[in-house]
């Protein structure tokens, strides 16, 4: 944890440093987590034996200063911690071996220890575990009847005292503070309470309880009585308002005397295949009364925040407390009403909102009063009388009653409520239409803006600044105009270089496709359009929305698609790159996607077309991988993306749509966007793919082929009882079943029974096999996609495969029924999609996909390129350079955006000083707003050097000293700023100077630079 040195003595720093140093070595106190990783809750019945205990005596001291108690496996440490802000001292459980590490159990949270010099943990006369403070006073103590005789840290985080027989008397995980862990049970007796803010765990106004009433689901409420947030009723495997709980992958839930008032629920955490254990997880009722799930990232070293609710913060009842009102589209979602400040800005900086604010000058009652407009807002907490009338009228009454403190009038309805009291819980509704009632706040005269001056000189501001906006604009426009024209490429019906692919005007395309109106499907990168060319080729047109990148690099990716020909591929004829247009031209395949014919009321392909639409897209796939000058992972392998021509021939589509990454790496750590139920297991643990991730999609695509089905659907009981596909029946998740029934040797079992006896058995027992062994948990166990060719050609043999671990434990306990999926929610696994052609993926709303934003920069999901010595199993990593040359480019392109974003900004400050002082505002305001104009001066030359040193720099290959110059520049003047405010205590005077320091120093730094260069370099590198 940090700690604040200039806030504590100096003893303590060096004591602090010492322990670093020479760590004091108490004994390992842990026990193993029961070695099958599930959750009996601990009674003074259940006797734990270890030989790892420690032996306690009275007046025992465990813990002085900063010594430790670790855990097994150094999971868990128990020892004093600082959380930062003040010099209070907690009895702490953390995790250990993480940097930074949070901390999940806090013994003392009311009372904190102000001087740790003279403080320990030890075990009283009574054998009570203690935090005494010398001379003698108690700050802390278990509650344990029984004298303790030995105490574990165990290797869960449960920190527990034993009786003389090894009864557990006392344990932490009867007393959670707001973190949740595996193992721990929470009942209608303990619930989980937030920390008060990020640096004081005492306990907060959120909290986490089991229904008092019911017993029947979890509730977040405000101040133990306003419940915000439920998971709904608990239906036997889940909660009904959390429907990702259906799908466990490596947590299991249980839910013990529901509905009765000894409920109590936990989770545990499921073995991975190998005996590799599952990531650390946690849940966590968070300062703004958030309940968040968080999944520790071993191999890039940070807390993945995996799930939260409500998802909206502003849900959070009471989160801004009196007079604050919630904007979830802030990174600080709290601001307070205009006139008002924060009651304590030291807990408003630490994130707890909830005191409120405050006026920020005496509370008016005077008839000279007047009213500020806040907005249109929503709010609880205070009373109101509610009439008809104009808002003149409103104020009038307002005025003579010294109660009012504001009101809200629709200027539509004349609809005017009277506010008495403070208001709670503000939200903003400015983007709601349903919403029209405006907030005017009571002010004192002198806060209030002057009429009779604002007209005329707001008028005169915005005409000038429109005036220097619509220049800037218009020269801008020009310029960009100009450089089109003189470094125009090959455009209309001229040929790419290189490569027979045409290049084809928007026009050109919005007649081939009658203005885009016949719409075939809508991927994830667009929509697809039928068209038909002049020489009436009829074509498939995707027009991509996001797409990512300037005309040069969307032209170097078109060329590297271009490149890609294949027979089981989709072939691209074309492309255009107009203005912001990205649209690429394919060969129309008149049969569809594969996913047309897995309906049961769809279209039915014979065995032979299966069998040959099996092996194209493997041969297809394979050429990705092993044949392309670059290996290509496809990342998105599913019957949407696999397409049919005339012949019936496979060919797969989305494969060149994304960012392309240099051939030596290996592994990528790839955009996780893959469609829920064709994603490998690697992903969910947000560990790098690679080839093998394909492999997983390519299994249960084929399985979906073979039984002619898609992964979740009605079971075949019900379609055998005359149930269809539409009818409102429970779902079930195929591919568990088809795996049992194929290891068992039932591969007639799986087979499409429209097929009938029309099929080549061993045709099928082959492509049955080779499905299983493709969704192997382990990627080493998967074969590679060449493989996958020769095992369906018969060219290998094929042995039985063993059991997916992950889908054996979805058929344990309750058979393959144990993943239901409500129809009436529309949920998919793997997506039930309409018809798609040439080159896009349609995936539905309803469809489950994960996004995580790639470590190596924001490209395009998902097309990765690895080098070949690579797939031999040499691990290759971005080295320094190639690292730093990334992070130049992203820092060109946001100096770009903070370029023109000053550009933009530049007006309002230059007016900024005047207006306010014309307006009648608070002299500090306008002195404040002179301050920050004087600002933009720096930081504009700063930028406009800031150009010709990139161009420099990029002509000579050193884009890597541009990405310092750009990191240096976003981060001094943060690093001034906290200097000036916090160190030198200069507040928001300290704020302005810092940013004209930063911005001189940044601006000479780059001039140097840019007169250096071009002195060694020589002028014409400047072009």
């Amino acid at each position: 944890m940090p700690l604040m040195i200039s806030e504590m003595s100096l003893a303590i720093f060096l004591a602090f440093i010492l322990s670093l140093l020479l760590p004091t070595s108490n004994a390992m106190l842990v026990s193993k987590f029961e070695a099958n990783n599930t959750f009996t809750p601990s009674t003074p019945c259940n006797p734990i034996q270890s030989s790892r205990s420690k032996k306690l005596e009275t007046a025992d001291v465990l813990i002085t200063g900063n010594s430790t108690i670790s855990g097994l496996n150094n999971t868990f440490n128990l020892g004093f911690v600082n959380p930062g802000g003040k010099p209070n001292w907690y009895l702490a459980i953390s995790y250990a071996s993480i940097p930074t590490p949070p901390i999940v159990w806090v013994a003392n949270r009311e009372k904190p220890i102000t001087n740790l010099t003279s403080t320990r943990l030890e075990i009283t006369a009574e054998g009570k575990l203690a935090i005494i403070a010398l001379p003698g006073s108690t700050i802390w103590q278990s509650t344990n009847t029984e004298k303790a005789r030995s105490l574990l840290l165990q290797e869960n985080g449960n920190l527990v005292l034993l009786s003389a027989k090894g009864l557990i008397i006392w344990q932490s995980f009867d007393f959670p503070t707001d973190t949740w862990l595996p193992g721990m049970n929470i009942t209608s007796e303990r619930s989980l309470i937030s920390w008060r803010s990020i640096n004081d765990p005492s306990p907060g106004l959120f909290s986490l309880r089991i229904n008092p009433l019911g017993f029947n689901e979890f509730e977040l409420v405000y101040n133990k009585s306003a419940k915000y947030w439920s998971t709904g009723n608990w239906t036997g495997d889940a909660f009904d308002g959390v429907p990702e709980m259906t799908i466990p992958y490596i947590y299991k839930f249980h839910f013990s005397d529901p509905f009765t008032p000894s409920a109590s629920f936990w989770y545990t955490e499921r073995e991975l295949d190998g005996g590799l254990r599952p990531p650390l997880t946690r849940f966590q009722v968070d300062v703004i009364g958030q309940l968040k799930q968080y999944t520790w990232t071993q191999q890039n070293e940070y807390w993945n925040m995996f799930w939260s609710q409500p998802d909206n913060k502003c849900r959070v009842y009471g989160l801004c407390g009196n007079w604050g009102v919630c904007n979830s589209t802030l990174l600080k979602p709290c601001v307070c009403v205009s006139g008002f400040r924060p009651v304590s800005d030291y807990d408003w900086e630490s994130g707890d909102y909830t005191g409120g604010c405050v006026r920020d000058s005496r509370d008016s009652c005077e008839e000279s009063d007047g009213f500020m407009e806040v907005g249109v807002v929503r709010f609880e907490g205070a009373a109101m009388v509610s009439f008809v009338g104009t808002r003149s009228v409103c104020e009038r009454i307002c005025l003579s009653n010294c109660s009012c403190i504001g009101l809200f009038h629709d200027g539509k309805t004349s609809l005017c409520k009277n506010i008495y009291g403070s208001l709670l819980n503000l939200r903003n509704s400015s983007s709601d239409s349903t919403f029209q009632d405006v907030l005017y706040v009571r002010v004192p005269k002198e806060g209030i803006v002057r009429k009779g001056v604002s007209k005329s000189v707001l008028l005169i501001g915005s005409i000038g600044g429109s005036v220097v906006l619509l220049g800037l604009v218009a020269g801008m426009l020009l310029i960009l105009r100009k450089r089109r024209k003189n470094g125009k490429g090959v455009e209309g019906n001229g040929v790419f270089p290189g490569l027979n692919l045409k290049v084809f005007t928007y026009k050109e395309l919005c007649a081939a496709t009658r203005g885009f109106s016949d719409k075939l499907g809508h991927g994830g990168f667009g929509a697809v359009f039928q068209g038909e060319l002049l020489d009436s080729t009829l074509v498939a047109v995707k027009r991509l929305e996001r797409p990512g990148s300037g005309e040069k690099e969307f032209r170097a990716e078109v060329c590297t698609i271009g490149n890609i020909q294949h027979i089981n591929l989709v072939r691209l004829r074309g492309f255009c790159s107009e203005s912001s247009h990205r649209l690429l031209i394919y060969d129309y395949m008149p049969n569809g996607p594969l996913s047309a014919y897995l309906r049961r009321d769809g279209l039915n392909l014979i065995w032979d077309v299966r069998f040959r639409v099996a092996v194209g897209t493997a041969r297809g796939i394979a050429y990705l991988h092993e044949e392309c000058r670059d290996c290509i992972i496809h990342c998105d392998i599913k019957p949407e993306n696999i397409l049919l021509d005339s012949d019936y021939t496979a060919k797969v589509s989305d494969f060149g749509l994304a960012k392309l990454i240099g051939r030596d790496f290996s592994r990528v750590l790839a955009t996780m966007r893959g469609t829920w139920g064709y994603v490998a297991p690697e992903w969910i643990s947000g560990v790098a793919i690679t080839t093998k991730a394909d492999v997983y999609s390519y299994g249960m695509t084929l399985l979906e082929l073979l039984g002619g089905r898609r992964n979740v659907e009605a079971p075949p009981s019900a379609r055998g009882a005359g149930g269809r596909e539409g009818e409102k029946a429970e779902k079930w998740f195929f591919p568990p079943y088809a795996a049992q029934k194929i290891i068992e040797g039932n591969v007639a079992a799986v087979v499409d029974d429209r097929l009938g006896s029309a099929y080549d058995i061993e045709e099928a027992q082959r492509v049955a096999s080779v499905a299983v062994w493709c969704i192997q948990d382990s990627e080493e166990m998967r074969p590679t996609m060449g493989m996958v060719v020769k095992m369906l050609e018969g060219v290998v043999e094929v042995t039985t495969p063993p059991p997916p671990k992950l889908l054996q434990a979805l058929v344990s306990g309750e058979s393959y029924h144990g993943v239901q999926i409500d129809s009436g929610k529309g949920v998919s696994i793997g997506g039930d999609c309409c018809g798609d052609n040439a080159g896009t993926s349609t995936r539905h709303s309803s469809d489950h996909r994960f996004e995580k934003e790639d470590k190596v920069g924001p490209g395009w999901p998902c097309l990765a390129i690895v080098g070949r010595r690579g797939l031999g199993g040499h691990d290759h990593h971005l080295t320094i350079p190639q690292l730093v040359n990334l992070l130049g480019v992203y820092m060109q392109r946001s100096w770009i955006i903070l370029f023109v974003a000053c550009l933009f900004l530049s007006p309002l400050y230059i007016f900024a000083t005047p207006i306010l002082k014309l307006l009648g505002q608070r002299k500090d305001i306008a002195e404040l707003a002179g301050k920050f104009t004087i600002r933009v001066i720096p930081q504009m030359f700063s930028l406009a050097i800031n150009f010709p040193t990139q161009k420099f720099l990029q002509a000579q290959s050193k884009v890597g000293v541009l990405a310092w110059i750009g990191f240096e520049a976003l981060i001094m003047p943060i690093g001034v700023l906290y200097l000036f405010v916090n160190v030198f205590k200069w507040g928001l005077a300290g704020a302005a100077i810092s940013y004209d320091v930063s911005g001189w120093v940044i601006a000479l730094g780059q001039v140097a630079m840019w007169l250096v260069g071009a002195r060694k370099e020589g002028q014409d590198c400047l072009g």
